[in-house]
């Protein structure tokens, strides 16, 4: 049995494919008599499309990740699917003329009107390969490319099984995948390393048994589809298997893309999340149907990192897991620190956490962390259930800066229940973190994803949703399939008003302008505290603090404190000095920008002096390391950062 799996546009350029690669070396060790081999269409496609127009590596990641929420790059793929290299253009600059600019506008018409012709090529290269199985993984905006290549592979060799699975085929999504095309013979939905070789094996006999295979979508001859039950539980972390990234860096070597982009390999430690098993952070829709943190063992995930770096000579890691395995600190991290490897690793974490734990994140070499902040305010982060405050979202940025680490993350709103009076008190006060890491972007809206609470439970405050408004010029399907293919959906806004989005809109704009040249500092000499700033809104340059009573104050902000906390733990520093005087104190810190505010709690906002300069240096040297990033990242408002989930074949 000869197996092809088939990597679409628009999954990303600098990165081999986690779903293939796991599945590849799933089929290669599970299944008897099969060979796999994965065809890199996406890498097929740049060096197509750069032979036809102008097209560049930032057009290629506009049209992956940056306009996920558009949809943009699935109705360019539209044509193909539907034979059309007209279908609903109309409708789409009707929707798209406000939304898009003129140049990106033609460009998009024009993908849109010349793709069916690379589908084409791809289907005739994937039938000349003469495969009797040809599996498409879907993971954000591949759905229409991976669709229209099963179509067209279905008519050139109707023999050829053709099978699909992905995040866009998880649960409601992949039924209805099954269901309203019926030139894709199977929907593998969930975690595919078992159900996928299951399937091939099957098929291998006469009258192949397929209702026991959790998860799958199949026909029968009574019925044009019938969908089994999903698992009724996750992969343990020992069957899953590391990938097997054969010919993924050798295609990429003989592509224009390889003067686009530098390479890294995906790794994976752990599925699931151990945070939203007890509180789903509400506007989630990561993780689908499987919530439960589950993480291989240290040995074993330390083994894969160094068997990876070793065959590929990459050490460029992009590590997919949700939220960071807290044993990994103390296991996984130590042993890369002593291999004497010098990777560079992005990697997603909780935003509490300390600064010695970044310091190990730091000297492992995860230089670029994405710590899910959100927002800066503990009453909006209490609506997202994120389990931190506004004053642990800042220390994590000011420790961040003192580590080394470069922080990737997002704003959001428009939570129910969040007021103006949420947000003011944060706007007056980000003139004074103009020295750390900005957002990735403007605050963004926050949309409604299936599998996220906001989606599952309307008593939270968004009911009667509809899919989003480029699923209707993208499919031509009816609503009631759409609901459940579609896994972003309109909802009415809530939260706040458009005057207020504006005004923090205009202070993070400035925060971002202005943050290449600002700074602030503190370096404690034991009897003195002296800080250094230089920031648009404040005209002090050095202030020293030599009173024993605000040294003690300005260390214990090294934390978030409230004054109550604050005035019982200065001791003997106190001196005499009333719960009144502190918070004189802390109200003239706050208006210097030297402390940061929030709920009833202060926390300082100078890292410790490091030399941040060259630290700067060292976020630019590792700049090729992270992965692109065109609007707010993974689990936030877009597609992530991350590259794509971690079960295979999804």
């Amino acid at each position: 049995m000869r197996v092809l799996l088939v990597n679409m546009p628009w999954s990303p350029i600098d990165l081999p494919s986690l779903a293939l690669g796991i599945l590849k070396r799933s089929v290669d060790e599970r299944v008897e008599g099969a060979t796999c081999d994965v065809l890199h269409a996406n890498l097929e496609f740049t060096d197509w499309i750069t032979e036809r127009t102008e097209f560049s590596a930032e057009d290629y990641e506009y049209y992956a990740l940056s306009s996920y929420f558009l949809g943009c790059g699935d109705w360019v793929f539209s044509s193909a699917l539907y034979d059309d290299p007209e279908w609903k253009d109309a409708e789409f600059v009707d929707v798209m003329t406000d939304k898009l600019r003129k140049s990106r506008m033609r460009m998009t018409r024009e993908l849109h009107r010349v793709v069916p012709e690379f589908v084409a090529d791809i289907a005739r290269r994937a039938v000349g390969l003469a495969p009797d199985v040809v599996g498409f993984t879907s993971t954000f905006q591949q759905n229409t490319a991976a669709l229209a290549a099963a179509r067209h592979i279905k008519r050139l060799a109707p023999h050829i099984v053709t099978v699909m699975g992905g995040a866009n085929c998880d649960a409601e999504q992949g039924a209805a995948v099954h269901r309203n095309f019926p030139f894709v013979d199977y929907v593998v939905r969930g975690e595919g390393e078992e159900a996928f070789p299951r399937l091939l094996t099957a098929l291998r006999s006469e009258e192949p048994d397929l209702a026991d295979i959790p998860g799958l979508c199949h026909r029968t001859p009574d019925t044009p589809h019938s969908a089994n039950p999903m698992p009724t539980g996750p992969l343990p972390p020992a069957a899953i298997l590391p990938p097997d990234y054969s010919g993924y860096f050798e295609r990429l070597a003989a592509s224009v893309a390889r003067n686009w982009v530098e390479p890294k390999l995906v790794v994976e430690g752990a599925r699931g999340c151990w945070w939203g098993e007890k509180h789903h952070c509400t506007f989630c829709g990561l993780n689908g149907s499987f919530m439960q943190f589950r993480s291989k063992s240290p040995d074993t995930f330390y083994q894969e990192i160094m068997d990876l770096a070793e065959c590929h000579r990459v050490l460029d890691m992009y590590v997919v897991d949700n939220i960071l395995d807290m044993r990994y600190l103390s296991t996984v991290l130590p042993r890369i620190i002593d291999s004497g490897y010098d990777l560079r690793m992005h990697i997603e974490i909780k935003a509490n956490m300390r600064r010695p734990q970044l310091r190990v994140l730091a000297d492992a070499g995860l230089i670029y962390v994405q710590p899910g902040i959100e927002s800066l305010n503990s009453r909006v982060l209490d609506l997202m259930d994120k389990g931190v405050s506004g004053c642990q979202n800042v220390r994590m940025l000011r420790d961040a800066a003192e580590t080394g680490l470069s922080v990737s993350w997002n704003y959001l709103h428009g939570f129910p229940g969040e007021t103006a009076d949420d947000y003011e008190p944060v706007i007056r006060q980000l003139p004074a973190l103009e020295h750390l890491n900005p957002p990735v972007d403007l605050s963004a809206r926050i949309a409604i994803e299936r599998f996220s609470p906001y989606f599952k439970r309307p008593e939270l405050g968004f009911t009667g949703l509809r899919p989003e408004q480029h699923y209707l010029f993208t499919y031509d399907l009816p609503e009631a399939e759409l609901h459940d293919l579609a896994y972003v959906f309109q909802a009415p806004e809530r939260g706040i008003t458009e005057a207020t989005v504006t005004l923090l809109n205009d202070a993070l704009a400035a925060w971002k302008k202005r943050h290449v040249d600002a700074r602030l500092t503190h370096t404690d000499l034991g009897d003195r505290i002296v800080l250094v700033s230089r920031r648009h809104a404040f005209g002090w340059r050095t202030m020293q603090l030599t009173d024993p009573f605000e040294v003690a104050v300005f260390r214990l902000l090294d934390q978030p404190h409230t004054p109550t906390a604050l005035h019982r733990k200065v001791g003997d520093a106190l001196a005499g000095r009333t719960r009144e005087d502190l918070q004189v104190l802390l109200d003239d810190w706050t208006a210097k920008g030297v402390v940061f505010t929030d709920a009833g709690q202060y926390v300082h906002i100078a890292p410790a002096a490091v030399n941040q300069d060259l630290l700067r240096l060292d976020y630019m040297r590792h700049a090729h390391a992270r992965p692109a990033v065109g609007g707010p990242a993974a689990g936030d408002r877009a597609p992530s950062a991350r590259p794509e989930p971690a079960p295979a074949l999804s």
